[in-house]
């Protein structure tokens, strides 16, 4: 029976946003699960560790470099202990609430990961930055390719996962491979996995995306490195 959520949330320098996040975080019911916070401070360089210190009452790890959200999943991945991870990026494009779209479909034993779709609506094109977005279709078909599968959305950040079905995964990935990674394995271990609509509210230029266009390369190499050498 499902009853708990550990709540995985990597952070690097959001200042800025990462108080917002949490009091959200805190006031989402996520199905009435017993909840849980592991906050993974990935070597932040401005206020953020000062924030995070507030937060007694979570799970907070403060790494001593920074080496990118994909070792700051895994390393929050490493302390889960839920029925249920799910992950939540620090800023402030992804809504919480919609969490609660994700998490019935494992609760009931329907899938054991549900990723939440940006571009399942294709509406929400419109909220992406064009190479973003050319980008994000690119390797979501080259995924579906690979792997023979029928996604819309690989690198959304919203994925939600039953602990037991990917605790004994490897994770090497240490930036936004993390995404490709995660997906071929679950893939290639032939994880029942659904994906529901879910809202998107990008940042802009000026308030600093993290992603960069070699990331692009490196989730190729990855996707073909997982299909055919792993």
């Amino acid at each position: 029976m499902i009853k708990s959520v550990d709540v995985i949330v990597p952070i690097y320098n959001e200042e800025k946003t990462i108080e917002t996040v949490i009091n959200k975080l805190e006031n989402t019911d996520f199905c009435s699960l017993n909840k849980r916070l592991i906050l993974v401070d990935d070597a932040s360089c401005d206020n953020t560790k000062n924030i995070l210190s507030k937060y007694n009452n979570h799970l907070v790890i403060y790494k001593e470099t920074n080496t990118g959200k994909g070792s700051a999943v895994a390393e929050g991945i490493s302390h889960a202990t839920a029925d249920i991870i799910v992950i939540q990026d620090a800023d402030l494009e992804y809504s919480p609430d919609d969490y609660n779209k994700l998490l019935p479909f494992i609760i009931n034993g329907q899938a054991d990961v549900v990723y939440g779709s940006r571009l399942k609506d294709k509406s929400n094109e419109k909220n992406f930055l064009f190479l973003s977005l050319i980008a994000n279709k690119f390797l979501t078909s080259l995924t579906n390719l690979l792997y023979g599968s029928s996604l819309t959305d690989m690198e959304t950040c919203y994925k939600a996962f039953r602990r037991e079905c990917i605790k004994d995964f490897k994770i090497n990935a240490k930036k936004f491979d993390f995404e490709p990674e995660i997906t071929a394995k679950i893939l290639k271990n032939k994880l029942r996995l659904k994906e529901i609509p879910i809202a998107y509210n990008p940042r802009n230029y000026i308030e600093g995306k993290k992603v960069k266009g070699l990331d692009a390369l490196h989730a190729v190499f990855t996707l073909f490195y997982y299909r055919f050498f792993d």
